[in-house]
């Protein structure tokens, strides 16, 4: 709802009637949320906020267990839909409508006086989200973002970590605003042959006997073929420590202020992804992007390891970068059990997104946050 138009009001018979899955809405004091696209995000669980429907959540912010961090609250506020009128009884109901309709066509003047972009296509996703203020935003989201990001200069930082639930338009040039999605089964379909190739490829070698590694010219050991599941695992464990350092190093780099390139290319790379964590077509490496840190991988390994050995590796590495991009979707997008390691994954990436931007680099593990001294530290109450 846009700040300039008058509230709608709900008595609470009304708001605690969207319990469900379809139309779920829940209070913060007097204000009323429809939070019904939010129940899949929620690290919670789904099933967590439709047990608190239509009830009061000022208590449940605070914490324990969890005090929702300020960015929390702002995502919160981008379901506004109007305000709880306590002092209405059933009697005052068929009042209560009368004023809300008067309240809409309120809006729907405003809205006619307001001037529409002409070429935006009437079901794009763009027209769905919330009016933005642009008194307050700082970059027009009517258009392409990746050539504004650039100006924010010193406020790009604390801009690009208040996350937002909008659709981003990178580029006004279908292709190449095209090529920066990637729908989350092009993963798989893509490496996994890969992988499955290159893993029976690797094990037929060794099971021919004719692997060894030569530690002098008169000493060599043989690589029997059940070792394969042992190089396959070490290349996954290489994987863990390369997601690692290109989340904490690459991605979360801080452009100079003064630098509208390294700006640009930080938000292209892993901005885009934080000012909109839920946009479900960035989630994953589009193959083009991947190959490049694939190859790179594949050409260190074989370098230093004798081949089928270093391929050994590598297909294990492949495989963990597979897993990776599956989880960081499910992360996102998934309701895991409560109690399982994803969900603790889940609520670990979250606080990431929403609170400690600086920590947290583990996606499919938290391992390497600890010898590295980022790890996210627990809430105390």
């Amino acid at each position: 709802m846009s700040p300039s138009t008058s509230p709608r009001f709900f008595t609470e018979r009304e708001v605690a009637r969207h319990s469900t899955k379809d139309s779920c809405w829940v209070l913060l004091g007097t204000r009323v949320y429809d939070v019904t696209a939010f129940l899949r995000m929620h690290p919670g669980g789904e099933a967590l906020i439709r047990s608190r429907a239509g009830k009061d959540l000022t208590q449940v912010m605070e914490g324990p267990p969890h005090r929702h961090s300020p960015n929390a609250r702002r995502w919160l506020e981008q379901y506004y839909i109007g305000e709880l009128d306590r002092e209405s009884g059933a009697e005052e109901v068929q009042t209560l409508r009368v004023r809300r309709k008067a309240s809409e066509e309120a809006e729907e003047k405003s809205a006619e006086k307001t001037s529409k972009v002409e070429d935006e296509d009437e079901n794009s996703p763009y027209k769905l989200c919330s009016s933005v203020d642009l008194d307050k935003d700082l970059v027009d989201w009517r258009k392409p973002l990746a050539w504004q990001v650039g100006n924010l200069r010193e406020k790009y930082d604390a801009w690009v970590h208040q996350p937002v639930d909008k659709p981003i338009r990178l580029f006004g040039n279908p292709f190449m605003e095209a090529a920066t999605k990637t729908s989350w089964y092009w993963v798989p379909i893509v490496w996994l042959p890969i992988v499955f190739y290159l893993s029976w490829h690797c094990y037929t070698t060794l099971a021919q006997g004719n692997t060894r590694i030569e530690l002098t010219s008169d000493f060599s050991i043989p690589i029997p073929k059940h070792v394969f599941p042992v190089l396959f695992m070490i290349g996954w464990f290489l994987w863990t420590f390369i997601e690692y350092c290109i989340h904490r190093f690459v991605f979360h780099m801080k452009p100079p202020a003064h630098n509208y390139y390294l700006i640009t290319l930080h938000f292209l790379l892993h901005g885009q992804h934080h000012k909109s964590p839920y946009d479900g077509s960035r989630l994953v490496f589009p193959p083009g992007l991947a190959s490049i840190v694939v190859g790179l991988f594949y050409m260190s390994l074989c370098k230093t390891l004798p081949e089928t050995i270093s391929v050994s590796v590598f297909v294990g590495g492949l495989g963990g970068y597979v897993v990776y991009d599956m989880i960081h979707y499910y992360l996102h997008y998934g309701s895991p059990k409560r109690g399982s390691y994803l969900y603790s994954l889940k609520a670990y990436h979250v606080k990431h997104h929403f609170e400690h931007q600086r920590s947290g680099f583990g996606i499919t593990t938290t391992f390497w946050d600890h010898p590295f001294n980022t790890v996210i530290p627990d809430e105390k109450f």
